[in-house]
């Protein structure tokens, strides 16, 4: 029985648009993730996974702690007892920062990211209104981890523009001015090498471009961790790094202490391109044939989760269902989805048949959704809420 037939019986029963995640497909990925760190500590980014049950899956499979994406999510996290939650992207979100600062247990867990001296006056400015006192607020830098080459108006960067941080001047000024604000305390660093991690193998350049940056970032890791050790007076316990397409390079570098990943855990479509590791896609969502519009075409109700990111081909869903795909003409639709047979082997679509996509990305496809159900084999073993089930909207 294909996949797709099998995740097809798991859901007959189930009204569509409906969203599955494969547990044996969860389960191994997570299991590879872990091997593929090597035994170092593997930290779970819980954006590309959105659903607390599965959050906690993961967790008690031996990842360690987690990578939330707003502050207002770690509170809530640490409020249903997650722990050591480093929050993945500088906050202005007064409110969440005052809530912060008033919770012991969640000053205690959540460390906050920064790359910029203007993001602690809003924290300061809570901790001035909290009265003082209390568990320092930890805080992570982030550094710059693209590759750049050349020099001048000739410099090409590859990877995201993130953060302004680059030198070990840059980052031990800034270590130094945080740490200076009573109530702030520095716990260490993040480098996240985008063009390596979230970059397919698409070519010898881009094995080429990943091969440099790993030179690159490697080699100015420990500059730029001395620098910021001094500048707080002691060595700083945290060195985050990596991703999902990453996880070999990013583990056996020098000074990293632990690994991020989440992506892997679904496998959206956007990685089907890696050769570091065995693409297992366990996440889909099922769509219902409400049309035959010709020969050789179907029409399905819903669909049209695009990923964020460079609008392009790249963020439409993948037509999981063998031989069909989407048109070019009109791509995955907020209400009708053509698809088109591209393999007279394929078996003909009725009215009333089950297709089956993957998103491009990993949980952004959880936004869409406020259940998923959970399939072991040909059976739902269980529904759980995802993140907007919860009633719980992050941005």
């Amino acid at each position: 029985m294909s996949l797709t037939d099998r995740l097809g019986r798991a859901t007959a029963h189930l009204s569509a648009p409906v969203a599955v995640v494969d547990l044996d497909a969860f389960d191994a990925n997570a299991a590879d993730l872990r091997r593929r760190a090597g035994g170092m500590p593997v930290r779970l980014a819980t954006k590309s996974v959105r659903v607390r049950s599965l959050v906690g899956r993961a967790l008690d499979s031996g990842f360690s702690g987690v990578m939330a994406f707003s502050v207002a999510e770690a509170l809530w996290l640490v409020g249903t007892g997650v722990r050591d939650v480093l929050v993945g992207y500088p906050s202005m979100d007064v409110h969440a920062l005052s809530r912060l600062v008033r919770d012991e247990t969640a000053r205690r867990e959540i460390t906050l990211m920064i790359d910029d001296v203007a993001q602690t006056v809003p924290l300061r400015r809570a901790l001035e209104e909290s009265g003082g006192g209390g568990t320092p607020v930890q805080v992570c830098l982030d550094v710059d981890a693209s590759l750049r080459l050349g020099v001048g108006p000739l410099q090409v960067h590859l990877g995201t523009r993130r953060s302004p941080l680059r030198t070990p001047h840059d980052v031990a000024t800034l270590a130094a001015r945080a740490e200076a604000v009573a109530g702030i305390r520095v716990r260490g660093l993040m480098f996240y090498e985008a063009q390596v991690a979230g970059l397919p193998d698409a070519s010898p350049a881009v094995r080429v471009a990943k091969r440099l940056s790993v030179a690159d970032v490697d080699d100015r890791r420990g500059d730029v961790l001395a620098a910021a050790s001094a500048a707080v007076g002691r060595e700083l316990a945290l060195v985050n790094s990596g991703g999902t397409g990453s996880l070999e390079t990013s583990s056996a570098a020098p000074a990293v202490t632990e690994v991020t990943a989440g992506s892997g855990l679904f496998v959206p479509g956007l990685f089907d391109g890696y050769r570091s590791f065995r693409p297992r896609p366990s996440a889909f969502f099922g769509l219902d044939v409400v049309r035959v519009p010709a020969p050789g075409w179907a029409t399905a109700f819903g669909g049209g989760y695009v990923a964020s990111g460079p609008a392009g081909r790249s963020r439409l869903p993948r037509v999981a269902t063998s031989g069909w795909a989407l048109t070019g003409t009109e791509g995955a639709g907020e209400v009708m989805t053509p698809l088109r047979r591209r393999s007279s082997k394929a078996r003909p679509l009725r009215i009333g048949d089950r297709v089956w996509m993957r998103h491009a990305k990993a949980g952004e496809l959880m936004e869409r959704f406020d259940a998923v159900h959970l399939v072991r084999g040909d059976e739902v073993v269980d529904v759980v809420p995802t993140y907007r089930g919860e009633g719980q909207t992050f941005g």
